[in-house]
């Protein structure tokens, strides 16, 4: 049987790769960094798959670079904004995504920006590597207590709802919005969005970015946040980054924290300016076991889709 060609855009979690590699012509790009526009577009062409990540643009211009053999693009992510599924469908490509094994892990990872951002400890962190003189003091980075806090959930997926089972550890309440109640959630309470807003003491935001959430925290909305709360972000370009820095440098918010990044790798200079938010560069799956889940189930569609099965995953 010839063995199918199939492009893999950025290096893999170990052992992953190989289970590709024994079964497919594999061409892969060794590199933690993604591969140039005009690189990826030549490295595509002739596929039956391509294995891609979330700075990979598959539009029309990568489809027919691609060509007609190209039958599955596996995106290592659970995102799919920088895949054009319309422009796939309409040349009969699947489009698969990485979904519920990396839910266990980005929910540890937005619990941890939480109780950094809330407990001042990057700040507390930098004061100490710095050798800035200290004792301990009655009001010495005085942080927000969590326990008995309301958490708001914005986007009660899969990572919500972890996130929301992690609150109950630190007695907290939880109300949530989306786009409708869900009718398995009787522990948190749904509201609209300008009221869950104006309740949470802490927000998670967690939806997924799609043309209807784009921007859709910007300077008004966050305004609706309590004075003193903080909001941690999963998901870039739900939030308005500039907004969000200015509402924690006036004191509107007490802290914030941003794991997905508008412009990755470039972070917004603003964030950077105040020492009350935390950063991380896009961490939430990054666990030995997830990425290597993620990069499993990526190759489990390839290879169900070249074997002429039903993908697993199907966006």
């Amino acid at each position: 049987m010839t063995r199918q060609p199939v492009l893999v855009t950025r290096r893999l979690a170990p052992g992953v790769l190989d289970r590709l590699a024994a079964s497919c012509a594999v061409t892969a790009h060794d590199d933690d960094l993604p591969m140039p526009r005009a690189d990826l577009l030549a490295a595509a062409r002739g596929s039956a798959a391509v294995l891609a990540t979330l700075d990979d643009v598959v539009d029309a211009e990568f489809l027919d670079a691609a060509g007609p053999g190209l039958r599955i693009v596996a995106n290592h992510a659970v995102g799919t904004h920088n895949i054009d599924v319309a422009a796939c469908a309409a040349r009969g490509v699947v489009a698969t995504n990485t979904p519920g094994v990396l839910t266990a892990a980005t929910a540890d990872h937005a619990f941890a920006l939480l109780l950094a951002a809330a407990r001042r400890l990057g700040e507390g962190e930098r004061w100490l590597r710095a050798g800035r003189p200290w004792t301990w003091a009655p009001n010495f980075l005085l942080g927000m207590e969590l326990s008995g806090a309301r958490l708001g959930v914005l986007g009660m997926g899969r990572i919500g709802r972890a996130v929301a089972r992690r609150a109950a550890g630190f007695d907290m309440s939880v109300s949530y919005h989306n786009r409708r109640p869900l009718p398995d959630q009787p522990d948190a309470q749904w509201l609209p969005l300008p009221e869950l807003l104006s309740t949470a003491q802490v927000l998670v935001v967690s939806c997924p970015l799609t043309d209807e959430t784009r921007g859709l925290l910007d300077a008004a909305r966050l305004a609706l946040l309590p004075a003193g709360a903080v909001l941690v972000s999963i998901t870039a370009g739900v939030v308005d980054e500039v907004a969000l820095a200015a509402a924690v440098e006036s004191g509107a918010l007490f802290a914030a924290a941003v794991d997905n990044h508008v412009s990755e790798p470039e972070v917004t200079p603003e964030l950077l300016a105040q020492e009350r938010i935390v950063l991380s560069p896009h961490l939430g799956s990054a666990t030995v076991h997830t990425r290597q889940a993620m990069g499993n189930l990526a190759v489990d569609n390839i290879l169900s889709v070249l074997g002429g099965n039903p993908p697993l995953t199907g966006v």
